[in-house]
């Protein structure tokens, strides 16, 4: 019985051998030759986490200069600064859940519904997706907007995208307020109407 399965295992090797060997040599040997083009062609993708380090220290640099920009302009109202930094499809969601366009967040800013007193950047987190930019942080800040006191400590995300000059916009804001324990605890308590 062993012989028989050996020699029934061996039949089906070579017939295998027959069936695929060409094939399978074929695909090999293109693979082989496609693989120098295919690193070649990661090492030249943008922001590739093999791109050189003073590259990519470039650029998270120009997302800095960028953020302090747009930090200054809210906290000085300089609505012509700021517009300058907004990507034209900008969009904003604030602390409460609402959308706000380029225009709509330039009005806030021009007519003190927006107004910052002071504001700081901290746990600043840049990360590169080709021709956009991922920031993310917490920012603690003192202020008003027209529904009241916006003071307090919040997490962030900023998307950037290169524009065809080169250039660093703003194309995206959202703002989440950062609950203290007693505010969870208050939260989680009050009950929920139907």
């Amino acid at each position: 019985m062993y012989k028989t399965y050996s020699s029934s295992l061996s039949l089906g090797v070579s017939r295998r051998r027959r069936i695929f060997g060409p094939s399978l040599a074929v695909f090999l040997s293109a693979l082989l030759l496609l693989l120098p083009l295919s690193i070649s062609l990661q090492a030249q993708a943008p922001h590739n986490p093999g791109e050189p380090r003073e590259r990519r220290h470039e650029e998270r640099h120009q997302i800095e200069v960028v953020e302090e920009q747009w930090r200054q302009a809210i906290l000085h109202a300089d609505v012509a600064a700021l517009g300058a930094l907004l990507d034209d499809d900008y969009m904003a969601v604030t602390a409460s859940g609402m959308l706000k366009s380029k225009e709509q967040t330039l009005e806030a800013l021009r007519t003190g519904k927006l107004r910052v007193t002071s504001m700081d950047l901290f746990d600043r987190r840049v990360r590169f997706y080709g021709k956009t930019a991922l920031v993310t942080g917490r920012i603690e800040a003192a202020g008003s907007t027209n529904e009241g006191d916006m003071s307090g400590n919040y997490r962030y995300t900023q998307v950037f995208v290169r524009n065809e000059h080169g250039d660093w916009k703003i194309a995206s804001f959202e703002i989440n307020r950062i609950r203290e324990p007693k505010e969870h605890r208050e939260h989680e308590s009050k009950p929920t109407s139907r």
